[in-house]
């Protein structure tokens, strides 16, 4: 799969970014870099790889395990019931500064 000029111009535009033919030039030859390393990684052979829990050394490891388990503080445990209860509806927008009693009204942050 390629990207091709004609697709950055639709996401700059998605993305309401006026991009330079330089940018947009650098831009289509970035994606299209990444897309071609990324259909690399997926022609590895991974079926024997252990899952990792973080692949750097530099957030909170404890030295004093070996392997997989020196990532253990990232292991959470899961949810067996569930999901859990959201907030009700009528204390949602009670505290909302502008509110048609149903949701939730704001400023247009984007004009075309």
């Amino acid at each position: 799969m390629k990207v091709s000029d004609k697709d950055v111009a639709y996401v700059a535009d998605l993305a309401n970014l006026e991009l330079t033919g330089e940018e947009r030039a650098r831009m289509l030859r970035d994606l299209n870099s990444i897309l071609e390393y990324v259909a690399r990684l997926a022609e590895l052979e991974t079926d024997k790889v252990p899952p990792m829990a973080q692949v750097s050394d530099r957030y909170d490891v404890d030295e004093s395990r070996r392997g997989s388990n020196r990532f253990a503080y990232a292991i959470r445990e899961d949810i067996e019931h569930g999901l859990r209860p959201s907030l009700p509806h009528d204390v949602a927008v009670k505290n909302a500064p502008d509110t048609n009693g149903t949701f939730f009204e704001v400023p247009k942050v984007i004009e075309r």
